[in-house]
């Protein structure tokens, strides 16, 4: 008899930044991890991460355990953990909105699924247990502090930066000085957080595109529900426009694929609600030619463990830069075991599922109620 889901655990964790992290949403110096553990009969754990930001998400730690302690909770119990095709929908319709919540108990039955047979996660959704690259996010900031910053990370080995921008005029300056400084074999990515209109958009790309500074992409220029703003962006500018608060789930990408507004989309699982719906949308974004970029939001080893699998399973995943640097910025893991790091390099995930132990010794962990 196949084991099934028996109970739930929640852990919250603060973990410290190692330099504030700053965008044009918001600011943040430390994470507060939400960790999921879904335990079934035969006693292993799966976990997940729940992405807790009233600015992005829209969900509080408090609202996490809520919605994991009651409606999802109540929608898996019981269930096989080796059949995603049973626990998957009934994740997907436990609650309406609540996506962070939702996506850590998907990616914790994940983990237990590819731990009951014995693959790698990556192996268990279809891909392979692989090294993959990762960019490096500067926050936004005066451009000397930007060219600093990206001479210590391309020291380190980064092969491609993504520079969060506000809108300021100091921006094309930074821009220009990255590239000039640093030179043309560096990928150079913006994101703006939905930061411009149109018009600002349009002029900020063009310019940059007239003076040569030679971005991959520019991610997110307007905002989330401005879907005709973005294909507007596009449609007047060379440099590839890649969706990312736009786009949340299934329904979001078609709308985005039938307004022709962006090349490229970023999948998140805090957005999709998890790897079940981030592994369809990744097929629907392929079948269209959209190409897809794996991120996360500011969090812990675990949400970019998970994130990382997700990406194994996309054509060229060895060969472009995802956006899974999170866990760089973190003074610590929250957890023993699964991800780990060497420089822009996210090592080859080979032990069964997640590889995830436990809490790491010492975790300031403290168990949530809901």
């Amino acid at each position: 008899m196949s084991a099934r889901v028996a109970r739930i655990r929640l852990h919250r964790v603060d973990v410290p930044l190692l330099r504030p992290f700053v965008t044009a949403v918001r600011r943040t110096d430390h994470v507060p991890a939400v960790l999921v553990e879904v335990v079934d009969s035969d006693g292993r754990s799966g976990w997940g991460e729940a992405a807790a930001s009233w600015r992005v998400t829209g969900e509080s730690p408090a609202g996490i355990a809520a919605a994991v302690r009651g409606p999802v909770r109540d929608a898996v119990v019981g269930l096989p953990v080796e059949d995603p095709r049973v626990w998957g929908p009934a994740v997907r319709g436990s609650v309406v909105g609540n996506a962070a919540a939702r996506s850590a108990v998907d990616c914790a039955l994940w983990d237990l699924a590819a731990q009951a047979t014995g693959q790698p996660l990556a192996v268990r959704l279809g891909g392979a247990a692989v090294d993959l690259e990762t960019d490096m996010t500067l926050s936004a900031g005066a451009p000397e502090d930007l060219l600093a910053r990206a001479r210590e990370h391309v020291g380190e080995g980064f092969r491609t930066i993504k520079v969060k921008v506000s809108g300021a005029e100091s921006d094309a300056r930074a821009l220009v000085l990255l590239r000039r400084e640093l030179g043309d074999d560096l990928v150079l990515r913006v994101d703006a957080n939905q930061a411009w209109g149109v018009e600002q958009a349009v002029a900020t790309i063009r310019g940059w595109e007239r003076v040569g500074v030679g971005l991959q992409l520019v991610e997110q220029p307007v905002a989330a529900g401005d879907v005709e703003g973005l294909a507007a962006v596009r449609a007047a500018v060379d440099t590839r426009v890649l969706a990312d608060e736009s786009v949340w789930d299934t329904r979001d990408l078609l709308e985005v694929l039938r307004a022709e507004a962006a090349d490229d989309v970023n999948l998140k699982l805090a957005k999709t609600g998890g790897l079940t719906e981030a592994l369809a949308m990744a097929a629907i974004a392929r079948d269209a030619g959209l190409g897809v970029v794996v991120g996360c939001m500011m969090e812990s080893h675990v949400a970019v463990g998970a994130s990382a699998a997700l990406a194994s399973t996309l054509d060229g995943a060895t060969t472009t830069a995802q956006d899974l640097d999170a866990g760089l910025w973190l003074s610590a893991s929250p957890v023993a075991g699964g991800l780990t790091y060497r420089g822009p390099v996210i090592e080859a995930m080979t032990a069964p599922g997640l590889g995830i132990r436990g809490l790491a010794p010492g975790a300031a962990a403290s168990e949530l109620a809901g």
